[in-house]
């Protein structure tokens, strides 16, 4: 038995075509994990598991949201804690209004 699928082939080469991130998509999903962990703060690898960031892109991307205080980063028992900054919060919010504003009119970010 054979399935057939009625799917029209532009419509199957957008499906086809993988989306990648912007910078500003990456840098969001990390600030939400960070915002996710709350006051505590979490570890690289609970970054790069949840934003689905290689271990190098994560911590280059962070170094960067920490040289713009978005984020700090401390070392506790060998690891690096990441926790986000008031301005962190603020700038995580903004974001998420105009991530939902562009999706809305199917902007990619």
């Amino acid at each position: 038995m054979s399935l057939k699928y009625n799917i029209p082939i532009l419509e199957l080469n957008d499906m086809l075509k993988q989306q990648y991130r912007s910078e500003l998509g990456v840098v969001f999903d990390i600030l939400r994990v960070i915002v996710d962990y709350g006051r505590n703060g979490t570890i690289i690898s609970a970054i790069t598991r949840s934003a689905n960031l290689s271990h190098y892109t994560a911590i280059e991307k962070c170094q960067k949201l920490s040289d713009f205080g978005l984020i700090n980063s401390t070392c506790d028992k060998g690891s690096r804690i990441f926790t986000i900054t008031e301005k962190g919060i603020c700038f995580f919010n903004e974001m998420q209004k105009f991530i939902e504003i562009a999706q809305a009119v199917k902007i990619r970010y």
